[in-house]
C-alpha cells in the first residue's frame, strides 16, 4: 500500500480500531524504511560508479592519519566507510574525501601494502585538485606538513606543490590556472 493510499484508507475508516491502525502504520512504516534504505544503497552505488579508481593508502595509525588528512589537507571522513575492530575498538579502515574524490585508508601491511614510514620506498603519488593551492599550501605548512616541492607554476597551466603526510605518503596539490594547448607546452622534464 502506498503512503497516500494508507492516508486515504485511514480517513475513510475514521472509526478504525486504534490497535488495527497501529499495526497498519507499523507494517507500512517498515516498507517505507526499506524503500528509503534501498534508495540510499543505490545512491552510494552510483557515487562509486562516478569514481572508478579509488586508491588505498596503508598507515600504521589510521586514526592519526585520518585526523591529519582532515586537519592539514582538508579531507573529511566518510562515516559510512568506517570499520572498527570489535575486539580492540581500533579503526581498521575508512575513507576520506575532498571535492567528491575518495581515498581509502587501511592498515599497514593490508593487501601487501606498506607505509613509507617503515622504510619502504614511496609507491605512488596522489594528485588532488583544490580551489586555492596557495591557501592550501600555507595551511599545510602551518599545520606541520613536510613540503617537499614548493609552489610552482607548471608548463601545462597548473600551480602545484608537494607534501608528505605524517607517514611519508607523497601528495601533489594542484590548482588549474589556465588552459595551455598541448602544442604550446614547453616541456622541461617536470
Amino acid at each position: 500500500m502506498k503512503p497516500l493510499d494508507l492516508v486515504r484508507k485511514l480517513r475513510r475508516d475514521a472509526d478504525l480500531d486504534a490497535e488495527v491502525a497501529a499495526r497498519i502504520l507499523e507494517r507500512e512504516g517498515a516498507r517505507f524504511m526499506t524503500t528509503i534504505e534501498a534508495a540510499s544503497r543505490r545512491e552510494l552505488g552510483e557515487r562509486h560508479v562516478r569514481q572508478r579508481i579509488i586508491p588505498q593508502l596503508p598507515y600504521h595509525d589510521l586514526a592519526a592519519a585520518r585526523d591529519f588528512l582532515e586537519r592539514v589537507f582538508g579531507f573529511s571522513e566518510r562515516q559510512s566507510s568506517r570499520v572498527i575492530d570489535r575486539k580492540t575498538g581500533e579503526l581498521v579502515h575508512t575513507a576520506v574525501e575532498i571535492h567528491g574524490a575518495e581515498v581509502m585508508i587501511g592498515g599497514h601491511g593490508g593487501h601487501g601494502a606498506h607505509s613509507p614510514k617503515s622504510g619502504h620506498s614511496i609507491s605512488g603519488v596522489l594528485t588532488v585538485y583544490v580551489d586555492d593551492v596557495d591557501v592550501h599550501c600555507a595551511r599545510a605548512r602551518a599545520e606541520g606538513a613536510r613540503i617537499v616541492a614548493e609552489l610552482e607554476d607548471k608548463f601545462w597551466g597548473d600551480r602545484v606543490y608537494e607534501a608528505l603526510d605524517l607517514e611519508g605518503h607523497r601528495w601533489r596539490f594542484h590548482q588549474k590556472l589556465r588552459d595551455v594547448p598541448q602544442e604550446e607546452w614547453n616541456y622541461s622534464g617536470d
